[in-house]
C-alpha cells in the first residue's frame, strides 16, 4: 500500500525556516513527479512546488527564491526547504506523487496523497 507521510510542520516567526519532509512507502518514487501543495481553509488547494523524475522543477511565483524542493531517492523522501517565510504561507501543506516522472501542475494529475502537516508563520 502506497503511504506519504509528512512532517516538519509548526509555528514559526515570519522571516523563519522549516524543513517539511515526505517520506514515501509502498513502492519507489525516485524516478516519478511529485509535489508539495497548500490549502487554507475556503481556498482551493494549489501547488507551491514540484519535481519531475529527471529532476526538473516548477516553483508558484509566490515562493520563487525563499522555497526549494529536493529528493533523495535513496531513501524515497522529499523535501521542501521553506525560508524567509511570511504569514500568507500560513496553510497545510501536502506532498503528492504521480505514477509518472512528468512533472504536473493540477492536483487531479496527482494520484498519492499525504494527509497534510500545518504550517503556521506568526507575524
Amino acid at each position: 500500500q502506497v503511504q506519504l507521510v509528512e512532517s516538519g510542520g509548526g509555528l514559526v516567526q515570519a522571516g523563519g525556516s522549516l524543513r517539511l519532509v515526505c517520506a514515501a512507502s509502498g513502492r519507489t518514487f525516485r524516478t516519478y513527479a511529485m509535489g508539495w501543495f497548500r490549502q487554507t481553509p475556503g481556498k482551493e488547494r494549489e501547488l507551491v512546488v514540484a519535481i519531475s523524475g529527471g529532476g526538473g522543477t516548477y516553483y508558484a511565483d509566490s515562493v520563487k527564491g525563499r522555497f526549494t524542493i529536493s529528493r533523495d531517492g535513496a531513501k524515497n523522501t522529499v523535501y521542501l526547504q521553506m525560508n524567509s517565510l511570511k504569514p500568507e504561507d500560513t496553510a497545510v501543506y501536502y506532498c503528492a506523487a504521480r505514477s509518472t516522472a512528468i512533472l504536473a501542475t493540477t492536483k487531479a494529475q496527482y494520484d498519492y496523497w499525504g494527509q497534510g502537516t500545518q504550517v503556521t508563520v506568526s507575524s
